[in-house]
């Protein structure tokens, strides 16, 4: 038989435990969570008191934690760097999909989308249109029309 659910599942960043809670979920004594909150490890987030308040995400922040401590034998100090080093990559690969998603951006507007030209001063001083990653057109009889430069300018 299925497991009814009982309203809306909290967000796995919502703050809802207090570390009595998140000690026992994640297996652990209330001190170690305050350590792991001292040492920047598993930072939670607090109330206007000052109580922690510990979200489902930092419950397995906790647990990966105390498994690199007790399994693979790392020392704090090892895990932070895991976990700056881990953020980092999370960080990098965020960026990376955001200028993936900007590069399909201007290819689909060099595909001939409004805003998709660009303008140029050609050798005599006049303005020349073209598209985005296009060569403006020689012009014969124009001086410097044997030029194949072309420059991109970006805001």
């Amino acid at each position: 038989m299925a497991a009814r659910q009982r309203g809306p599942r909290p967000d796995d960043d919502a703050a809802v435990f207090v570390i009595s809670v998140a000690a026992e979920l994640a297996g652990m004594h209330a001190q170690t969570l305050r350590q792991y909150d001292r040492l920047g490890l598993v930072t939670p987030s607090r109330t206007r008191g000052g109580g922690r308040r510990y979200s489902p995400r930092d419950v397995e922040l906790l647990r990966e934690v105390q498994r690199l401590s007790q399994e693979e034998g790392i020392s704090l100090a090892g895990i932070a760097r895991i976990l700056e080093l881990e953020n980092s990559v999370d960080a990098l690969r965020s960026r990376v999909s955001e200028l993936t998603r900007e590069v399909e951006r201007l290819r689909a507007g060099a595909s001939g989308t409004p805003g998709s030209r660009v303008f140029s001063v050609g050798p005599g001083g006049e303005i020349l249109a073209s598209r985005l990653g296009e060569r403006p057109r020689r012009r014969s009889g124009t001086p410097g029309s044997a030029s194949q430069a072309l420059v991109l300018w970006r805001r």
